[in-house]
Order: C-alpha cells, then sequence, then structure tokens
C-alpha cells in the first residue's frame, strides 16, 4: 500500500503577519522553523509519509521538500485542497491530510488521532466552535477530490463547503490549544 500524502500549505501572502512567510518563523524554543517543526512532527505521527508543500514555496526552497502549485490556481486554498488531492488520487494514498504552515502546536499525537478516528470516511477535521479546521484535517482522495475540483472550478471557493460536502466528521480536541495559529505579530510567542 502507498503511504499516506501530507501537503503543508504555504501558499497564503502572510498580510497580517506583515508579507512574512509564517512557515519560516522560528517555532517555540526557536530551534527550528515551522515548517520543518511540523515535517518532524509529520513523520513522527505517521513514520513513511509522502510530504509535499501546497501552495507558492519559492521562500521554502531551502527546506528540502517538494512542493505542489495550486490546481485551479488563484482561487485561494481550495486550489492548493484539490492539487493535494489529485496528487493523492494519483498515487494511490491511504489518505491525505492538509495541515496549514503556522500551526506551531500540533503534536505526533494529535495527528495519530487524525489518520485513525473514523475509518473510512470522506473527510475529518477538528472543529473550534462552529466552524471545521480543513487546513488540520484527513481527507479519502478518492472521494473528497471530485468535490473539491466541482467547488473551486464552479466558483465556490469555501474550504467549509468541501467539508460539509462530504459530511465531515469531527475529531474532538483535547484542547483547542493544539490548533492555535499564527495569524498576526501578536499571535507569536
Amino acid at each position: 500500500m502507498s503511504a499516506p500524502l501530507v501537503g503543508i500549505f504555504v501558499g497564503g501572502k502572510g498580510r497580517r503577519m506583515g508579507g512574512v512567510a509564517k512557515g519560516l518563523l522560528s517555532a517555540p524554543g526557536g530551534a527550528e522553523t515551522l515548517v520543518a517543526r511540523l515535517a518532524r512532527v509529520v513523520r513522527e505521527a505517521f513514520g513513511e509519509v509522502d510530504l509535499v508543500l501546497v501552495g507558492s514555496a519559492d521562500a521554502y526552497a531551502a527546506q528540502g521538500l517538494p512542493s505542489l502549485a495550486d490546481d485551479p490556481p488563484g482561487v485561494g486554498p481550495i486550489g492548493g485542497l484539490s492539487a493535494l488531492l489529485a496528487e493523492g488520487r494519483r498515487r494511490g494514498a491511504p489518505f491525505v491530510v492538509s495541515l496549514a504552515c503556522d500551526l506551531p502546536y500540533v503534536n505526533a499525537a494529535l495527528l495519530a488521532r487524525l489518520a485513525a478516528h473514523a475509518p473510512g470516511s470522506a473527510a475529518v477535521a477538528a472543529r473550534q466552535g462552529a466552524r471545521w479546521q480543513p487546513l488540520c484535517a484527513r481527507f479519502d482522495p478518492m472521494a473528497a477530490h471530485p468535490v473539491a475540483q466541482a467547488l473551486a472550478l464552479g466558483g465556490t471557493h469555501s474550504l467549509q463547503a468541501v467539508l460539509d460536502q462530504l459530511a465531515c466528521v469531527e475529531l474532538p480536541l483535547d484542547t483547542d490549544h493544539d490548533l492555535r495559529d499564527w495569524d498576526e505579530p501578536g499571535d507569536v510567542e
């Protein structure tokens, strides 16, 4: 069987962070970047895994990870998700995981629970309040790609819509702390 495919989304402009490539910020403790930390945590959780950066990854070239361009381009994160799911289908991945690059507290235990929760579901994601967290989610690429692609091409660019159409299953969180992200300078500790 093929390895799972994990995509770390790096294509955002980081406007609220002053244009900084957020995944290149130093992770808590300062020993590695957020992207390097996420890559390490992903490998701890899944062992053998295919890992790619999703989106415009020029700033991340020194990280040594392959990248995947949005498809379709110019439609925001749904273009990245569509490309990631298409790649997962092409590789025969048993599942695909999408992660935002600015998640400094995601750990291997959370990712292992994400992989194991509700087997056979088209999508599994954490929820904070009423909103799904689509960039900490697991997808069945065969079921999810047609939905994401149709929405992206049809002008609906909401990742929430993808999860809603897939009847997403909620991953219970031990604490919301795990999914705190760094969007603005005040978020960085």
